[in-house]
């Protein structure tokens, strides 16, 4: 009996994803390298620099498993992170799904406000709210680059005015558009503009 033949547009698809939030942090599921996606259909390879959807399906299945390990922090935690994450692709003129860098963006802005919620119960003599503010913080870290420290912001922002020519204040916001994206989440934008005011003496 012949065998079946093979069909002609069969297609192969391999793909390997790494991305741009790689670092080990406690509780993460998994670590991760630093280069774009590579994508193989039978003898043409195409590349991707686009990370789209794989931070929120870790964060719905990091959800899980806190619900069986009855982990109450990461829980409460996960359930709003994910609840502003939906709030964001509802908001405007159409629903949308957010991209990993969107979804990056939006627990960036989460845990700055535990750390700013943290502050305030501290200063108001209110430990305990302040440790749980921190703790949710803790979680939310787990799942963001690692932070530059100031020598390293400063060498970046030093880059970004070499390449820009920029000169005092009017020069600020090229500075921070080519500064930005370098950064990439690694600082918050107050921190970034501080620093950026502070080398063009503005």
């Amino acid at each position: 009996m012949a065998a079946a033949p093979v069909t002609a547009a069969m297609e192969v698809i391999v793909r390997a994803r790494t991305f741009p939030w790689c670092h080990a942090a406690h509780g993460a599921r998994s670590v991760f390298g630093c280069m774009p996606t590579v994508e193989v259909i039978g003898t043409t390879a195409r590349w991707h620099d686009r990370y789209v959807n794989q931070l929120k399906e870790r964060l719905r299945a990091d959800l899980t498993d806190a619900m069986r390990a009855r982990d109450q922090v990461r829980l409460r935690t996960l359930r709003m992170a994910l609840t502003s994450i939906t709030n964001e692709e509802v908001s405007g003129s159409s629903v949308h799904e957010l991209s990993d860098d969107e979804v990056l963006k939006v627990l960036t802005r989460e845990a700055k406000k535990r750390r700013e919620a943290a502050d305030a119960f501290a200063a108001a003599g209110r430990a305990d709210q302040a440790e749980a503010e921190r703790a949710e913080g803790d979680v939310l870290a787990g799942y963001l680059p690692a932070q530059l420290s100031d020598d390293e912001l400063a060498g970046l922002v030093q880059a970004a005015i070499a390449e820009t020519g920029a000169a005092g204040m009017a020069g600020m916001g090229k500075v921070m558009k080519t500064v930005t994206p370098a950064v990439a989440g690694r600082a918050e934008g107050g921190r970034i503009a501080a620093e950026v005011r502070r080398q063009l003496g503005a």
